[in-house]
């Protein structure tokens, strides 16, 4: 053959041949770009904050003590992160029993501390929708804190730094029900070492409703609220009145108001029956002052503040609740139920308004 019309030959197949494994390849790296760019958009992580995007206002502390800060796009799967119930996207709170607390508490938290503050005359507005899906299996019934979690609250930034409301969420072991209610805890005229808490009940018991031994517990509450039941509520402070609403289906409707620019615990002869029970035997029996938490700085705080700690019962039969806690391992309380996880599915915090 020709040499001369043999090399434009071999070298015309040549270029096709080459062109061919461009083309190929091109589509091959075109096909791993697409299967990447689906991985991706299937691995977005939904966070807290695309459930609830309030997060820039907040700061957020965790179970173990560590302060996470601002936690808009953040999670962390040992104690705050999104989760979705096969309906609804619900923002995870949990917390141990045991690990490391704030400087003046016994108890573990995983909660929203709001960076706003307030006094009752401006006033503020909290929202909450949540279902409290787990609380300690392990306490001591006597011990009013046992078994409970708090789920919001409104808490003073300076003074004594008490707190005119916490929302608790209590259930006792075995039983399928239980109780909502709030505490209003005084603000102690002189020394605060004598404050003590008055609760009010929305279903179920109040926080005075213990059982007669270590193991003994009250009768399951008739009215009362099963894990992973949702229910509302609304603190709503205008003008220096609280104003309180808690919602749930195939409940009633609950509602309070109370003064917090005036006492209603102001004399000895105050002090409530409730309070001679629970709280006069640990030397708890101090007066209010009379205008309550009038021009005090106050800020709200939401999430899962565990109440059922390891503390022996003996320091303190109502909020030392004797748990058991595995020597701080975070791991085996998880493992054996001694913890508390909270959900929240809707959340507003803003200013407070004339109730209608």
């Amino acid at each position: 053959m020709n040499s001369k019309i043999t090399k434009p030959i071999i070298a015309l197949f040549l270029l096709m041949v080459s062109t061919m494994v461009l083309l190929n390849s091109c589509t091959d790296i075109s096909k791993r770009q697409n299967t990447d760019t689906k991985s991706k958009n299937s691995a977005k992580v939904t966070y807290p904050s695309d459930i609830t995007p309030f997060f820039d206002d907040w700061n957020l502390i965790l179970g173990d003590g560590s302060n996470a800060g601002q936690a808009t796009n953040y999670e962390q799967k040992d104690f705050f992160y999104a989760t979705n119930d096969g309906k609804t996207n619900w923002i995870v709170y949990k917390t141990p029993n045991s690990g490391i607390t704030s400087k003046n508490s016994s108890n573990t938290r995983t909660e929203l501390h709001h960076l706003k503050e307030w006094t009752p005359e401006t006033g503020g507005k909290l929202n909450g929708t949540l279902k409290v899906m787990q609380v300690s299996t392990s306490g001591d019934a006597r011990v009013a804190a046992s078994y409970s979690v708090v789920v919001g609250q409104i808490h003073s930034g300076e003074g004594h730094e008490n707190e005119p409301i916490k929302i608790f969420y209590k259930k006792f072991p075995g039983h399928t029900k239980g109780s909502v209610f709030w505490n209003y805890e005084i603000n102690t005229k002189g020394d605060n070492s004598k404050r003590w808490d008055y609760s009010y009940p929305v279903w179920g018991y109040d926080m005075s409703v213990v059982g007669s031994n270590p193991t003994t517990y009250p009768e399951e509450p008739k009215d009362g609220i099963e894990l992973g039941e949702e229910f509302s509520y609304e603190i709503n402070v205008y003008k220096g009145i609280m104003y309180l609403t808690f919602t749930s289906e195939g409940h009633k409707t609950v509602k309070f108001t109370k003064n917090l620019l005036e006492s209603d615990f102001a004399t000895t002869e105050d002090i409530p029956e409730q309070t001679q029970k629970l709280f006069v035997p640990i030397g708890r029996d101090g007066v209010e002052r009379k205008n309550a938490y009038a021009g005090e700085l106050q800020y709200f705080k939401q999430g899962a503040y565990n109440q059922t700690n390891g503390k022996a019962p003996e320091t303190n039969i109502v909020w030392s609740s004797g748990a058991d806690i595995y020597g701080g391992d975070i791991a085996k309380q998880y493992a054996n139920g001694d913890y508390t996880e909270v959900w929240f599915k809707a959340a507003k915090v803003g200013a407070g308004t004339l109730p209608k």
